[in-house]
């Protein structure tokens, strides 16, 4: 590599860790919603001060997960006495980075194997900066969530038999260490990952005896058997350390897993072959979760089905990696992108290797697809710097990061398309955290005043999902937070006869008639229904993504007070 280029993936690689840290302790930062009920489980485990059993006070909503993620976050916001967003998901953009790391290193020894030394570096950059770039790493790598630890120590065994070759051949050190590995992964995660694992270990060492089964079955089975018998053991750790197995039993075991195998709604065949959670919809997981980089993940999958006979070892055994998790989770009547994302560290290996020989018109489409993102952008900062009377949103900072991303993003069209393409995209990321900045500001939260008001007083708050209530902790400390169903039919009248304060999400520069309101702030919607996706498609885009929430004062507060102090 040139010295230029050399301090070019320098600089990007110094841009994902800054896109990856950047707005971590923001409420608003792309993640999934189960991030509130963990957060829950961790702080009342906290608060028991003990590791176990896990505590909640949600309806079947306790042993949702082995315990390594509620104990990792009582460790690392010191058992709740750091209790932010940022204490408690720092560890993920840890296991990410060290994820990224493993992948430019494998990368790394693959190319030199191939005797492609001269592109090794260059290829070991593109590898874990790929990975980095995926949405999907942006979107479940950062926020308190199983899947960041999830993806390193699965990915670890798989990792370790590619890079020292010779594990193959050992008969039980190899295996053991495995298996341990994988037991902290189930420990996380869930047990039934052992069935995906063991597929794709399986079908490993019988393309290393070059596909012969009475040999695999002489000399590797047992391998397998052991690395399944001690991550089970570690596994089981947890029923046998927690006070109370038979809830482990019911909540976790037939509650969180078999109960993933029923039918919801249709019959398990219909929703097998049609619908969001078809077999059809999990085979898209993988360009879906690729995010920006969907178009060269499609140029992928043609491309090495067109050199099917002509793929190394390492990228055969990557694609079976892939192939084992696609066809196990087929099998539950829940099928989702997400059960994918173990198999991104591989994809965006295979993906670097390749790299080459992806069509450029399959880069340039993402960098279009990127182009159209920061036009979407741009339209909201705008849309929300002009709606929002005397108060500038978005500072001359910001301005500058966008059209920089939008200059470099047609620069990569026309130059430099193949190593530009993944930096753009992280820049891409950085500007939606960046636009989204604004919410965890001044313009995002309720005022100190306002805060220090209802501290220690019951405050109903909006959630549209489980635990939802669980965020606004964060927003209003010291509360009393208890959520209600949120309905456009709620109206501020019902909710001041439940609660003497509450928060109510309204359409933007919608006045509460009659209301006491004690605070304001500027909030996103979410979990949009199908009405509200009909007027997005219809372009009335701003208002269904943003609401102004009023936190409210019941007037039968007012009463009760006033007549307290008469009393006295």
């Amino acid at each position: 590599m040139s010295t230029p280029r050399f301090i070019t993936y320098l600089l990007a690689t110094l841009l994902a860790i800054v896109t990856y840290f950047y707005g971590l302790d923001s409420p608003h930062i792309p993640k999934n919603g189960d991030e509130f009920p963990y957060a829950h489980i961790t702080r009342l485990t906290a608060q028991s001060g003990h590791w176990l059993p896990l505590q909640s006070e949600l309806d079947h909503m306790r042993n949702t997960k082995p315990p390594l993620l509620f104990w990792q976050g009582i460790a690392s916001t010191s058992w709740g006495q750091h209790w932010d967003w940022w204490h408690l998901r720092y560890p993920s953009v840890i296991y990410t980075l060290l994820t990224a790391l493993l992948i430019a290193l494998l990368t790394h020894k693959l190319l030199i194997n191939q005797r492609d030394r001269k592109n090794a570096l260059e290829g070991a950059f593109i590898a874990g900066l790929t990975y980095l770039a995926f949405f999907s790493s942006y979107r479940f790598g950062r926020p308190f969530l199983v899947n960041p630890a999830e993806n390193f120590w699965f990915f670890l065994p798989f990792f370790s038999l590619l890079y020292w070759r010779n594990a193959f051949a050992s008969r039980w050190q190899w295996p053991l260490l495995i298996g341990a590995v994988v037991g902290i992964g189930l420990l996380y995660k869930s047990f039934a990952l052992l069935a995906p694992v063991t597929l794709a270990l399986s079908a490993w060492y019988w393309q290393q005896r070059r596909y012969q089964w009475r040999v695999f079955l002489r000399q590797d089975i047992t391998k397998i058997i052991l690395i399944g018998s001690v991550s089970l053991a570690i596994f089981a750790l947890w029923f046998a350390l927690d006070p109370n197995p038979q809830a482990v039993w019911r909540e976790f075991i037939i509650g969180e897993n078999a109960g993933k195998f029923a039918a919801h709604g249709a019959s398990y065949w219909a929703t097998l072959f049609w619908g969001g959670s078809s077999v059809w919809a999990l085979l898209l997981g993988y360009p879906m979760n690729a995010g920006l980089l969907a178009f060269p993940v499609f140029a992928l999958a043609w491309l090495s089905f067109r050199r099917r006979h002509a793929l190394s070892d390492a990228e055969k055994m990557l694609w079976m990696w892939m192939a084992a998790l696609f066809i196990v989770f087929t099998l539950p009547s829940q099928r989702t992108a997400r059960y994918l994302l173990d198999a991104m560290p591989g994809l965006a290996i295979v993906l670097a290797l390749n790299w080459s020989r992806i069509p450029r018109v399959a880069l340039v489409a993402s960098l279009f697809f990127a182009a159209l993102v920061l036009s979407l952008i741009g339209f909201l900062s705008w849309r929300l710097q002009t709606e929002i009377a005397n108060n500038s949103i978005y500072s001359i900072g910001y301005v500058i990061l966008l059209g920089l991303t939008s200059a470099l993003t047609l620069l990569a069209i026309f130059w430099q398309t193949r190593l530009l393409t993944n930096v753009v995209a992280l820049l891409v990321l950085l500007t939606l955290a960046a636009f989204l900045r604004p919410f965890d500001g001044a313009a995002g939260q309720f005022s100190v005043e306002a805060q220090r008001l209802v501290s220690g007083k019951d405050v109903g708050t909006p959630c549209n999902f489980r635990a939802v209530d669980e965020g606004y902790r964060f927003l209003l400390p010291g509360a009393n937070v208890a959520g209600y169903a949120d309905s456009p039919a709620q109206t501020a009248q019902q909710l001041a006869e439940q609660f003497p304060y509450f928060a109510l999400q309204l359409p933007l520069n919608t006045a509460c008639e009659g209301c006491k309101i004690i605070g304001q702030r500027l909030e996103i919607r979410s979990r949009h229904s199908p009405q509200d996706l009909q007027k997005i498609l219809h372009g009335d885009v701003f208002q269904q993504l943003f609401v102004q929430e009023y936190l409210i004062q019941s007037p039968h507060t007012l009463f009760t007070r006033a007549l307290t102090e008469a009393c006295r």
